[in-house]
């Protein structure tokens, strides 16, 4: 195919695997779920989803199974991989063709997925719990199924891509890559491991971002196995993508690759409800948000209150819940025009199902509530001692009955069975005046843009993806107010937070009219018929890199010239089968130069800062690439640069320092007394490029060398050899 062809180059055949196909979890099921509609407009039944079958046994309310769809081929997916699939249709507008994977009977066979990652691309899984194992198999079982389906439906002349969200999908396409090379793979992470690991630990994440090394906090935060995957996948699938230019940023210094395309999240209306019906359901939704507050804080509102909201994820530093309860208790504080405020929190949290006083109260109002439970929320809650919310909320205002701000925390996911609300989200977010999400990190953002969907009106902000946008694409956004928030203007948060709480609480009814029109007019933007083109590009970039690194000739033009085949052909095994040796090559060091190798050789340097600075000064990028190991960085550094440090005299200078407090150090070896010792372990954490060691007890065998080494006691350490590398130390 000539190149300029290829800008027409689109997958014959799309997969598209999450974890929250027909599983509703958090915003990715919302961008899959709204975009099914234009994707099998475009590809029809050649448009395939692929989630977890995680009910089994049970009926799921997303799902409508076909028992004759496919129906020989689900018998031949179990037969050669072994997986147990059902086949039907997700119950969102499109109806597109949902494969559920049962990869339960993986589970036995988890050592051999992880052996697989470790040995095709060095994944590190060794400290991944199962709620990292699960996710893997899971990926893993859904690229066998793509594999399958190819094998027994797909000609050489089908173009295949499959898209995978999420690190917890990626080891599927870490498969295809090695076994269905001609399949184009797409990674979209949605939020890296650990930008929302070091965002939600108080780090700077974005004014210390290119300072940061991944790896090890991934260590400090015990995500190794997690990040080790999510990096590996940006690095060898065909094309990676976030949906948020501030994300690009952040996998570019997390993940050491800078993304091919950004794919913003649109939606469809077609869940927003119109005319009378619409209004109908604002009514209902307030009625029942006032009636429950009142139930709950035993007041009554004097007129019809200004109800605010905020949701998503109990993240509450990352998603601003922070800020939104000082916010409010600064409201509380001030002149709301004498109209009261009613917040409410939508956040699920650990709770033990609805408060039964107020379930009795709301279905028999003679029914007392019990002034004995926690006022402010509609669940009992398993953790208030150290719940964020409600440690926010004590020596407030806020607890104060005549405070103007009245709070109401709804500690559960609103499905419609919640037990006191029994309305999903939407039936309560239509009710709401306006939301508020003042987040710290937000990839993307879909509750503004489902705020706005329902003419209300938001305040986000430049740290999230969806604030940065409409600050960058429309001029005017009086619908949403886009606060610039940094690593360090919280107060200035809180003060641009409390102030939009009340200009909305003294606007009048004509003026907030025109910023709901506002809101919805914004929300037309970001349709998906608007924004899906990126996704076309994205596939594209997928076809490209794939045609590229395979050869894989597409006969778009002309099928006729096409060579005729059944299935693809994967691999062609020669008849003369090589025989491989193992040989070591070993990079000479110039004589002035000849120092660095001895330190590089003994674990002292680990723990010497004049050492790592003397390392770091000969090329601080390649240094951080090496992952701090000195044998691989020297083994990596090019003969200009030997040339130019043997006549650097400010680095001879110091590393003959070093070098000589190196010596004197290992001088007093000579003199150890005391028995020798002998110390076993399983594995020692001596430093992370040393990798011989995964928890506590290596972390704790370390630093017992290390001090022994110190004291110059004549201990030596028996442990197993891991093969991690080729690269020797010793102590």
């Amino acid at each position: 195919m000539a190149k300029n062809e290829t800008t027409n180059l689109a997958p014959s055949h799309l997969f598209e695997v999450s974890w929250e196909v027909c599983n509703k979890v958090g915003g990715i099921h919302t961008v899959v779920a709204t975009k099914a509609l234009t994707m099998t407009e475009k590809y029809g039944d050649k448009y395939f989803l692929i989630g977890p079958d995680i009910h089994r046994e049970e009926v799921n309310p997303e799902f409508d199974e076909d028992m004759n769809l496919m129906r020989s081929w689900k018998q031949q997916v179990y037969n050669d991989a072994g997986v147990r699939i059902k086949i039907g249709r997700w119950k969102v507008k499109g109806s597109p063709i949902a494969i559920l994977v049962d990869f339960s009977s993986f589970f036995q066979y988890k050592d051999d997925v992880l052996k697989f990652l470790w040995e095709s691309y060095k994944v590190d899984s060794i400290s991944g719990q199962w709620d990292y194992i699960e996710p893997v198999l899971f990926g893993y079982a859904a690229g066998k199924v793509i594999e399958s389906y190819i094998e027994n439906f797909c000609s050489v002349n089908d173009i295949v891509a499959a898209h995978f969200h999420e690190w917890m999908t990626t080891s599927g396409g870490l498969y295809l890559r090695k076994n269905s090379p001609y399949v184009a793979t797409v990674f979209t992470t949605h939020a890296t491991v650990m930008g929302r690991s070091m965002a939600g630990n108080g780090l700077r994440l974005y004014g210390d971002l290119e300072r940061f090394n991944a790896d090890e906090y991934a260590r400090m935060f015990n995500v190794v196995a997690k990040h080790s995957l999510e990096k590996t996948a940006a690095n060898n699938y065909d094309c990676f993508a976030t949906v948020s230019d501030i994300t690009a940023r952040e996998c570019q210094y997390l993940l050491g690759r800078q993304v091919d395309v950004v794919t913003p999240n649109g939606f469809e209306d077609d869940f927003v409800w119109q005319g009378e019906e619409f209004d109908s359901k604002r009514g209902e939704a307030r009625e029942a948000m006032i009636r429950v507050a009142e139930a709950c804080l035993g007041t009554k509102f004097a007129k019809d209150p200004l109800i605010v909201g905020t949701s998503g994820r109990y993240e509450f530093r990352n998603k601003g819940i922070d800020i939104f309860m000082e916010a409010l208790k600064k409201v509380a504080a001030q002149d709301t025009n004498g109209r009261q405020v009613l917040a409410y929190i939508t956040v699920p949290a650990g709770n033990n199902g609805p408060r039964k006083d107020l379930v009795d109260h709301l279905a028999d109002s003679a029914s007392p509530i019990d002034r004995g439970q926690y006022p402010h929320t509609t669940h009992y809650l398993s953790g208030p001692d150290w719940d964020p919310v409600v440690n926010a909320m004590k020596g407030s205002k806020l607890l104060e009955a005549d405070s103007n701000v009245k709070v109401i925390f709804v500690p559960s996911y609103l499905q419609g069975d919640d037990g006191v609300f029994n309305k999903t989200y939407y039936e309560l977010l239509v009710g709401m005046d306006l939301t508020l999400f003042p987040s710290y990190y937000e990839p993307w953002g879909y509750t503004p843009l489902e705020s706005i969907a329902f003419s209300v009106p938001t305040v986000t902000t430049t740290l999230a993806g969806f604030g940065l946008w409409v600050a960058e694409h429309l001029q005017e956004h009086k619908g949403v107010e886009v606060l610039q928030r940094s690593d360090t203007n919280d107060q200035e948060m809180v003060d641009s937070l409390a102030a939009s709480v009340t200009k909305f609480a003294a606007m009048s009814a004509k003026e907030y009219a025109s910023y709901r029109a506002s809101a919805l007019e914004i929300s037309k933007i970001a349709l998906w018929e608007h924004l899906v083109s990126y996704y076309d590009e994205a596939y594209r970039a997928a076809l490209e890199s794939m045609m590229a690194r395979s050869h894989k000739l597409i006969y778009e033009n002309d099928p006729a010239t096409a060579p005729e085949q059944a299935n693809f052909v994967h691999q062609q095994h020669l008849t003369n089968t090589p025989r491989w040796v193992s040989f070591m090559v070993e990079k000479r060091m110039p004589e002035r130069l000849a120092p660095l190798d001895a330190l590089s050789k003994n674990l002292w340097w680990s723990w010497t800062l004049d050492a790592h600075e003397l390392f770091e000064y000969i090329d601080q990028n390649m240094w951080t690439a090496c992952d701090k190991n000195p044998i691989d960085f020297l083994d990596n550094l090019s003969y200009d640069r030997m040339q130019e440090l043997e006549k650097d005299e400010a680095f001879l200078r110091k590393m003959d320092g070093v070098v000589a407090a190196f010596h004197a150090y290992m001088g007093t070896k000579k003199n150890a007394k005391g028995p020798r010792i002998a110390y076993f372990s399983m594995e020692y954490g001596l430093h992370h490029s040393l990798k011989i060691y995964s928890g506590g007890l290596g972390i704790l065998a370390g630093d017992y060398l290390k001090e022994a080494s110190d004291m110059n006691v004549p201990l030596v350490a028996v442990g197993l050899l891991y093969k991690y590398g080729y690269f020797t130390q010793r102590i």
